[in-house]
């Protein structure tokens, strides 16, 4: 069992050498960096006399508890990655700390980190989950990390990132080895981070997805560097104009789906052989014994048509007793008391 206590510190700091008639105290006070990692330790004592201590090396131990580093409120780097720590407590007094570093250890919900407004990196990747289970997130720890810029998930069962997208001033995720699955959401995070230019997601099953890249890149137009790839700004515009052409076009399909069944509701149609109403386009087909309006089957598309769907397309079906109820008056015409079609008032459909 070793013990991190000041006397330690004060012998084994090779950083800042003592002063002549220099008492432990005052030297304490001096100290800016520690580096105890490797030694073993497993307990600390309180360190708060070491008051404008900057960066902390305790890496690589056997550390369960980190309470006592909460007096330390000079401290802006601590690196506790690889210890035995299963809880986050008592850093809050850390008022100054720019970057924290828990990877590695037992911790299986992240909390506790109120107060560090100067956060900038958060190292927390390859916790010992049990199986399983995944790393979890405390709501009230992630809405207080406002300032956070540098996130390490990687590697901590994590299957989505939707309760991540409070953290605004992201721009840099890693987060590799995870159960990451769902393209739908990560457009959803990625569209409330608009500062993020790196991401790393390797390793997880969303990038065996289909066009997973190409989607990645059209959906972020911040991001520079994608799994190790840098995103060149090319390929970037290629894939961009793509989509705006296939919105187009998508866009045009549903327009036409919609002027037809517009003309469905209007005429009672319910199906795609329904009977349309059309005008004479040419007037020297209008006989003088025919009625100045006739129907035309309406045929499904088919690429390749049959020599039946080419004759019936072709056919013209003269207004009858059939269909006389969907008829109304038309006062011009050449036949007194014959009810006829309006023509369709939208558009014509010639087939």
């Amino acid at each position: 069992m070793v013990r991190l206590t000041l006397d330690l510190i004060a012998r084994n700091n090779n950083h800042l050498r003592n002063r002549k008639d220099e008492t432990i105290t005052q030297y304490l006070k001096r100290i800016t960096h520690v580096n105890f990692s490797n030694k073993h330790i497993d307990c600390l004592d309180d360190l708060s006399a070491c008051r404008n201590l900057t960066v902390l090396y305790l890496y690589d131990n056997n550390i369960r508890e980190i309470r006592s580093l909460g007096f330390l409120t000079s401290l802006t780097h601590l690196y506790l990655q690889n210890n035995c720590i299963s809880c986050i407590d008592s850093l809050s007094g850390l008022k100054r700390l720019e970057k924290l570093y828990l990877g590695g250890n037992y911790l299986t919900v992240i909390e506790g980190l109120e107060g560090l407004e100067e956060l900038r990196e958060l190292h927390i990747e390859s916790q010992k989950i049990p199986p399983g289970e995944k790393l979890l997130f405390d709501p009230r720890t992630l809405h207080s990390l406002s300032s956070l810029s540098v996130l390490n998930i990687s590697n901590n069962s994590i299957d989505e990132l939707k309760e991540l997208s409070v953290l605004g001033n992201i721009s840099q995720l890693v987060a590799v080895d995870n159960h990451l699955n769902d393209i739908k959401d990560l457009e959803f995070v990625l569209r409330k981070w608009p500062r993020l230019w790196r991401m790393d997601l390797t390793g997880n099953p969303i990038c065996q997805k289909p066009k997973y890249r190409d989607k990645v890149i059209v959906i972020s137009k911040t991001l520079e560097i994608l799994d190790g790839k840098e995103i060149k700004e090319m390929a970037r515009q290629f894939l961009l104009n793509w989509k705006a052409s296939k919105d187009a076009r998508k866009k045009s399909k549903e327009e036409n789906t919609a002027d037809r069944l517009v003309f469905q509701q209007l005429y009672g149609f319910d199906h795609p052989q329904a009977i349309l109403p059309t005008q004479y386009q040419n007037q020297k087909y209008i006989e003088k014994d025919k009625p100045k309006y006739f129907l035309m089957a309406q045929m499904p598309s088919d690429p390749k048509p049959s020599h039946l769907q080419k004759t019936l397309a072709k056919r013209t079906i003269d207004i009858s007793e059939d269909i006389r109820q969907l008829a109304v008056k038309d006062p011009t015409s050449s036949l007194p008391g014959q009810d006829v079609l309006e023509p369709h008032l939208h558009s014509q459909v010639v087939l």
